[in-house]
This record gives C-alpha cells, structure tokens and sequence, in this order.
C-alpha cells in the first residue's frame, strides 16, 4: 500500500522538520562523505610507498609505543581482531613489522616495528600533514582545534 504523495505545503513542513536530517544534509551522511573522501585521497598519497590507510594507522600506534599487543591495537583503534590480523599479516609479509609472543603470557602477540617500518615516521608523517592541510584549506587554527575537539566529543558520545 502506498503512501499518498505530499502536497507542496506538506513536503515545506516535512522539509522544514526533518531536512537536515535527511541524507545528503544530515551530519552523519556528509561525515561518511568525509571519511570517505579523506580517505581515498590519502590512500593516493600512500600508493607510491605501497601501504593502506589502516597500515598508517598501525604504524602511528607503534611509533608511539612499539611492542604493543594486538589487542591494545584493536582497542586504541576501534578495531575487532580479524580485520587487525589480516593487516598484521600483510604488514608482517611487507617488513614493517614483527610479532613475538608475550614473555609473560604465551597467549598475547607483541608487534614490535621492523627497521623498514621505523623508518618510515621520517617519511610518512610530513606527508599525513600535508594531506590534512590540504583538506583542510582555508580553516584557521582555532577551527581546527574546535573541529578536533567536537569531533572527539562526537565519538566519545558514541562509543
């Protein structure tokens, strides 16, 4: 059974409740815009040193604490195991990285950084700056700062 067809003041007062939530106007549909769009633009950045997205993301934790679990991994990331060790796996197979078992506890894998994927925070980190700025053309610092701050306290609500 189909619903009858608004009128043009029916559609107005539907449009004037509800536009903004409705795709392609709602938040959630253009934060799915961006990320997708960030994201492909930055995957082109990472093609000629022949890594993904989720690569830079793993290599961003180990920069910061290399010999971490795998999962610390997926919980700084978000991310659930299986798509973390299909990753792991090709990072490992690539020489970015190795995994050991915990000396502790035989059931936890460490990731520790190869020399290749150490080297790498030299050369990936000035490109992931430039890729943001770009993106973020015409946006002051103080934007900036608030973005981040309401981007953090969106996924914080969320999560």
């Amino acid at each position: 059974m189909n619903a009858p067809a608004l009128n043009q003041s029916d559609r107005k007062s539907f449009l004037d409740i509800w536009g903004s939530s409705l795709a392609p106007r709602s938040l959630g549909y253009r934060f799915k815009l961006l990320t997708q769009l960030m994201s492909r633009h930055f995957q082109e950045v990472l093609e000629p040193h022949g890594l993904t997205v989720f690569h830079w993301v793993v290599l961003c934790c180990l920069w910061e604490e290399d010999g971490l679990a795998t999962s610390v991994i997926c919980g700084r990331l978000q991310q659930v195991g299986g798509t973390l060790t299909g990753v792991l796996d090709r990072m490992e197979e690539r020489g970015l990285i190795r995994r050991e078992r915990d000396r502790n506890d035989r059931r936890i894998w460490r990731i520790y950084l190869s020399e290749e994927g150490d080297g790498l925070r030299h050369i990936l980190p000035p490109i992931a700056r430039q890729a943001t700025d770009n993106a973020l053309f015409g946006i002051t610092e103080t934007e900036r700062a608030l973005l981040s701050r309401i981007l953090d306290q969106v996924i914080q609500n969320l999560s």
